[in-house]
This record gives structure tokens, C-alpha cells and sequence, in this order.
């Protein structure tokens, strides 16, 4: 497979993998709060909507460290699908930390949540990832 091909699939995987992770997200947020939401007619189609809305957010803001990771996944051509979970989920946690996240009206556990579900969806974003281009890092060489 030729370099050029070898980054677009690379790239067709972030992508997938952001959506992956901006639905485990979005699910995971709403889910406290399901029958309520359900109950007053929200269609199915505005959960889509919120991921579509958080897909963008989450590639932009975990970009360069993902590329720093994948860049060196690829070069060392590590294939463990649980290295891909691991780091999708730690790259997620420690962005967590350094984003703003509201803590001043809400109590701890609410941040607490937050990020156990930001590490969730990093997971997820990790396992997507390795399974569109994780599996065969490496294979350029």
C-alpha cells in the first residue's frame, strides 16, 4: 500500500473514530435523562444532530495529539488493539484536564462523570480507530 493511501485510510479512520466517540458521548450524556427526553417527543433524529455537532468538535480538539500518537503507532507498527483502547482513553482523560471544565456550580462528582465518560468515548474512539487502520500500522514500510 502506498504512503498516500496509507494516510487516507488513516484519515477516513479518524474521522470515524471521532464520530464513535462523539456517540458514546452524546449517549452517555442523555442517558440519566432518557425517559424524560423520550417522553416529550424527541426523535431519534436529534441525537444524530447533537453527534453530527460533536463529531467536528472532538477531531479538532484532539487532533495534534492524535496524530502524535498514530504517527508513532505507525512508525513502531504497533498493532494491539488494546495499546489503540488504552491510549484512546488516556489521550481523552488527559484532555480533560486541560480543557475548562465547569467545576464552580457543579459538584465534583458531576466533573468526576464527565470525564470517566470522556475516557469512555475515548476508548471507543481508539477501537474504532485500530479497527479501520490500527490493524495494519505499520504496513507501508
Amino acid at each position: 500500500m502506498s504512503v498516500v493511501a496509507r494516510i487516507l485510510v488513516m484519515f477516513l479512520a479518524y474521522v470515524l473514530a471521532c464520530v464513535a466517540a462523539s456517540a458514546v458521548f452524546t449517549i452517555g450524556t442523555l442517558t440519566p435523562h432518557w425517559d424524560d427526553l423520550m417522553s416529550s417527543g424527541l426523535p431519534p433524529a436529534a441525537v444524530w444532530a447533537i453527534v453530527a455537532v460533536g463529531t467536528p468538535i472532538i477531531g479538532a480538539v484532539a487532533a495534534l495529539p492524535t496524530a502524535l500518537v498514530v504517527a508513532i503507532a505507525e512508525g513502531f507498527a504497533w498493532r494491539s488493539v488494546i495499546l489503540y483502547a488504552v491510549l484512546g482513553g488516556a489521550l481523552a482523560l488527559a484532555l480533560s484536564y486541560g480543557l475548562d471544565m465547569p467545576g464552580i456550580a457543579q459538584p465534583d462528582t458531576y466533573i468526576a462523570n464527565e470525564r470517566h465518560l470522556l475516557a469512555a468515548s475515548g476508548i471507543a474512539g481508539g477501537l474504532v480507530y485500530w479497527l479501520f487502520a490500527g490493524r495494519s500500522a505499520g504496513s507501508w514500510k
